[in-house]
């Protein structure tokens, strides 16, 4: 044996320490192969129970429209809940993005007050997305299950990853845009790497418990795909400045909104039946409900027929006054719909096609609003297919430039300049 040590130059102490490393790494997959199946299942399981309640709830709006007259008395239940749970300072996905930054606590009181009040405004015609749930459910589950099983503050942060990929999968349908998103949102430059298999895996488990129940992936058909030449290079570079120009007035108004109704209405309860009552209206003035609850007809009606140029913008300030005056929801689905609906009206000014224009539009201002490009990419392959990849890319990369530090989590870190390959860790605003 110690001649066999010669030949391959090794020292015994490095080969005992080098199968303790494997030693390690075996029983380190092993845990998280074993996390990771209980909590895609487990959250996987209440994700597709929630989505099959959103579907309930809105169908059950669409069928009957007076439901809209009742938003101001949803929005003081929804106030009501967070002051008795003594939740009334709750930022949202906020407080997740800070818990995996700064070892704090998700509550688990959060999972059912965030589901009860997407479920509330999405009954009466409130402006919101799902994902704001899916990502504080998971979030709040995982914390749950770590502190369960006795986790350190490390294993704790990478237990809420794992729970929030898995309800985000569960919900829209794409596990490794929503893996990667998990390990990508928290801070800008920097990925979670160490929770590269327990996202991935309890992702992929989620989004089979979510298949059980009937629960189909998010995806849309794009009809014709051009070539790419120098010239549809150059109208595709054009627009994605004007996708990456959407995400910042969204992210400005999503966040102004919630500032002004601060600023004037210091009555959270008096604030949230003001933006119920101004959802009436503005329903009642543009004619339509198309801009209310998440807006899926809206999108899948983009890919096939152009916009017109305001559509975007008032599903802009829908948002912003829903979501501004203290109804819960999330802010992901509507910035689809703005990218969308944007591009989509694009399409036959630049003479391009109306479904690949969407699409590009689509998760440009997703990239633009979350500064996650990566997940941004895949999130494209999993919902449109690999045929629109080198358009995505292109306007993905410059709308995450060109978005500058904007967000819609003020809690997200920059870590890394979007400009320079130089460290400068400050918050997106």
């Amino acid at each position: 044996m110690k001649k066999l040590y010669d030949i391959l130059d090794i020292s015994p102490d490095i080969t005992l320490e080098t199968l303790q490393r494997a030693r390690m790494a075996a029983l380190t997959l092993i845990k998280w192969l074993l996390c990771s199946l209980f909590t895609g299942s487990f959250i996987g399981l209440i994700g597709a129970l929630f989505y099959k309640a959103l579907q309930y709830v809105t169908s059950f709006r669409t069928e009957h429209p007076y439901t809209l007259f009742f938003l101001p008395a949803a929005g003081i239940i929804i106030v009501l809940m967070y002051h008795f749970t003594h939740e009334d300072k709750n930022t949202g996905t906020n407080l997740v993005i800070t818990a995996i930054q700064s070892n704090a606590e998700v509550p688990v009181r959060v999972a059912p007050l965030i589901i009860i009040s997407t479920l509330l405004t999405h009954l009466c015609g409130g402006s919101a997305g799902r994902e704001g749930a899916a990502l504080q459910v998971g979030g709040s589950l995982g914390n749950l299950i770590a502190k369960i099983l006795h986790f350190d503050d490390k294993d704790t942060r990478i237990m809420i990853m794992c729970g929030m990929s898995a309800c985000f999968s569960a919900l829209f349908g794409t596990p490794i845009a929503a893996a990667i998103f998990s390990m990508e949102v928290i801070s800008v430059g920097v990925m979670y790497y160490a929770a590269l298999v327990p996202c991935i895996i309890s992702a992929l488990i989620a989004s089979g418990v979510a298949g059980l129940f009937n629960i189909t992936p998010t995806k849309f058909i794009i009809s014709e795909i051009c070539e790419l030449s120098i010239s549809t290079g150059i109208r595709f570079m054009i627009m994605s400045v004007i996708f990456a120009l959407a995400s910042i007035v969204f992210c400005y108004m999503l966040h102004s909104s919630a500032k002004i109704y601060a600023e004037y209405i210091n009555n959270p309860y008096i604030r949230i039946i003001v933006a119920g009552v101004l959802v009436i209206i503005l329903r009642y003035i543009t004619g339509t409900t198309d801009y209310l609850g998440a807006g899926a007809p809206m999108i899948a009606a983009s890919f096939i027929s152009s916009c017109a140029w305001y559509v975007f913008i008032l599903k802009m300030l829908f948002t912003a006054i829903t979501l501004g005056g203290g109804f819960k929801g999330g802010e992901i689905v509507p910035t689809l719909f703005v990218g969308a609906t944007l591009g989509s009206f694009l399409a036959p000014v630049f003479g391009l096609p109306i479904g690949l224009c969407a699409a590009c539009g689509m998760v440009s201002v997703f990239c633009g609003v979350t500064n996650c490009p990566l997940t941004s990419f895949i999130l494209s392959i999993e919902m449109f297919g690999s045929g629109s990849m080198k358009f995505v890319i292109i306007c993905v990369a410059i709308s995450y430039m060109l978005s500058g530090y904007y967000s819609l989590y003020n809690s997200q870190k920059i870590v890394y300049s979007k400009y320079k390959t130089e460290y400068i860790n400050r918050h997106s605003h």
